[in-house]
């Protein structure tokens, strides 16, 4: 008897809206990553892209807990000698409000080829509307 392997272009992918208001900054981004993986369904392969689309709308009113609003600092390098730019997260929240939660999203996944097809299918957005409405998202609840 052979071991099935699922193929990863029969995966059937789903699209799953999750809303960000008020809700903690972790708690969104491990459903979403999980979302993303795939592992939440039975035919999980750890070496294959089997997750599904996620959106994440009202980004602009995540929750950070204690006083990460002032002290978490996000860190960019342009690649030339001190290139190095730090930015508060208040400050990150004020210009790019989507950029708090794509960040602790893209920490979650891995950091190879995979991980990044992963990360495409992620899709953020400060406000409550979103353009995928054709998709017809199922919201998520689990947070």
């Amino acid at each position: 008897m052979k071991t099935f392997v699922p193929s990863g272009h029969s995966t059937e992918r789903a699209w799953h809206i999750i809303d960000a208001d008020t809700r903690v900054l972790g708690r969104i981004s491990t459903l979403a990553a999980r979302l993303l993986m795939g592992k939440h369904k039975a035919r999980y392969t750890p070496f294959l892209d089997m997750g599904d689309h996620v959106i994440i709308v009202n980004a602009e009113r995540v929750r950070l807990t204690g006083r990460k609003e002032g002290q978490k600092m996000y860190r960019k390098h342009s690649g030339y000698l001190g290139g190095l730019r730090e930015e508060r997260a208040k400050v990150v929240r004020q210009r790019h409000p989507a950029r708090i939660v794509e960040s602790a999203v893209r920490g979650m996944l891995p950091k190879t080829k995979l991980g990044r097809a992963m990360y495409r299918k992620l899709n953020v957005y400060a406000g409550p509307i979103h353009p995928h409405a054709a998709q017809k998202p199922v919201k998520c609840e689990a947070v």
